[in-house]
């Protein structure tokens, strides 16, 4: 006979069932809010062009360099892509100084961006910055200049809202995360960078502005094994985001940039966050609504508010001290410390969940080892590991069906299901493969995230069991890196078209 306790986790866990008919459902209106983002601006899901116009196959060769701007650190890489699928990375990484992130000027930051530009190209590629400054002096009087192909090209990860107009033009439209330069808004940063680098006289050219969910995707497309280009890149870890490619014709709204239109298909970033901010078709629990009101932004990013690493602790957090206040759990000799991340809004980090899921011994001596470090929850007992490994569970299992219900409708609209080379019966041609790549921690570290997303994708509508066998999910690493370096071989290709 269960406990007073394991009934109650167990009404909680069922308050996140998220069922079949509830996947059918979502998987159409995902569709829906895609196509209506395709027709205009203003909708619920973004669905913005990227100019991106091609992925890579894997056969790409050269060195390309990355610089990624996405909090209080900035990367600088170079890629050497070998051909073959494989690639080598060098980088380094220096902290902005925080007087930099409030700068009266955006020369004050991009001139200090440039710099470390600079001073990697020196230290990684030596010879060639030499050469170059070698050239540039002989070339001086020549109206040519210095040849072109000696000039590094650059993919530039800028993680904070942009209005992009070109595959290397993008105006900011404002700073988060700390930074607050009121010079830069309304500036095109790839030219802020661009006329910082040509101060200090780099052999580098900024040819792409990058999103990191977009070089999620390009990242696998190189990496991934056979022909098959990649269709999605997804992120599932703190945040969440898909980018995919889209055939032109189905981008109905304006396009301000020049682009290749060889192709026939676009990279578009979804911003699915946002998918279904009304609450149309996502699941509503009381811990969701509470979630919600605390948030900094009630009402919006409703999809991510369930899916993404950054809320799913705080979701467990809520329904733990829900359990608590009904003198259920933490009641035999165990006691919530004043200083527990339980007492903080989203104090307990998501990671917890992963801990509780991989954990299948009778005592759970992990969990609660986890529940004594994490939550500063000392002597926690077994009943107690038990209830928050059966609430984690719910809340995971509920994270991953909701994001097969982003993936099956992307699969659905990106049409590669309507063409088949016939195989028969459970066997899946090469040919056949949709790709999918992925990054993040929820991916990567949540025991069979995977194993509940393809159970709920067989249930997305135009998916089936046959669909679902020929998606191949795989990590795709370093969108930011790797990825925007891609992007900006592809953008080398788009410059010579147009």
């Amino acid at each position: 006979m269960s406990s007073p306790l394991q009934e109650a986790a167990q009404r909680v866990a069922k308050e996140f069932d998220y069922t079949d008919d509830e996947v059918l459902k979502a998987g159409k209106h995902f569709i829906t809010q895609m196509q209506e983002g395709l027709l205009k601006d203003g909708t619920s899901m973004s669905q913005i062009p990227t100019y991106v116009t091609g992925v890579p196959n894997g056969t790409e060769k050269g060195v390309y360099l990355a610089v990624d701007l996405g909090g209080t650190n900035f990367r600088v890489c170079s890629i050497h892509l070998h051909g073959d699928t494989t690639f080598t990375l060098t980088q380094s990484k220096v902290a902005i100084p925080k007087e930099l992130m409030i700068a009266k000027t955006a020369k004050e930051l991009f001139d200090f961006l440039a710099k470390q530009i600079g001073l990697f190209l020196k230290e990684h590629h030596e010879e060639h910055f030499e050469s170059h400054l070698r050239r540039r002096n002989t070339a001086a009087s020549s109206p040519a200049g210095y040849r072109d192909e000696n000039i590094f090209k650059l993919g530039f990860t800028f993680s904070f809202p942009v209005h992009q107009i070109g595959i290397n033009r993008g105006t900011l439209i404002r700073w988060t995360k700390g930074f607050d330069i009121a010079d830069a808004v309304g500036k095109d940063v790839c030219q802020l960078l661009q006329d910082a680098i040509d101060a200090l006289h780099l052999p580098v050219r900024v040819s792409a502005l990058v999103n990191d969910t977009v070089g999620t995707l390009m990242s696998r497309s190189y990496t991934s094994p056979g022909k098959t280009p990649t269709v999605l890149g997804a992120i599932f870890g703190t945040g969440t985001n898909g980018a995919y490619v889209e055939k032109l014709a189905n981008i109905k709204k304006g396009l301000e940039g020049a682009y290749d239109k060889s192709t026939g298909q676009m990279v578009v970033n979804t911003e699915w966050g946002s998918f279904d901010n009304e609450l149309t078709v996502l699941p509503t629990t009381v811990y969701d609504r509470d979630l919600d009101t605390a948030s900094v932004n009630p009402g919006i990013q409703m999809f991510e508010k369930r899916v993404s690493g950054m809320f799913l602790g705080e979701l467990l957090r809520l329904a733990i001290l829900a359990l608590h206040k009904d003198n259920l759990i933490f009641t035999d000799a165990a006691a919530i410390e004043s200083t527990s991340p339980l007492k903080t809004h989203s104090g307990v980090d998501s990671s917890i969940l992963s801990v509780a899921a991989a954990d299948e011994s009778d005592d759970l001596a992990a969990l609660r080892k986890e529940i004594a470090v994490q939550l500063a929850v000392k002597q926690a007992n077994v009943e107690d590991a038990k209830a928050i490994k059966t609430i984690a569970y719910a809340i995971g299992r509920r994270a991953a069906r909701l994001s097969a219900v982003a993936v099956g409708a992307i699969v659905v609209q990106s049409g590669r299901l309507d063409t088949s080379s016939g195989a028969a019966g459970a066997e899946v041609w090469e040919d056949d493969i949709v790709d999918v790549g992925v990054d993040g921690s929820l991916v990567e570290f949540y025991p069979a995230f995977e194993e509940h997303m393809r159970a709920a994708l067989r249930k997305v509508d135009g998916m089936g069991k046959s669909g679902e066998r020929r998606v191949r999910i795989g990590i795709a690493k370093d969108g930011s890196g790797v990825g925007a370096a891609l992007i900006a071989l592809v953008a080398e290709g788009v410059k010579e078209t147009v």
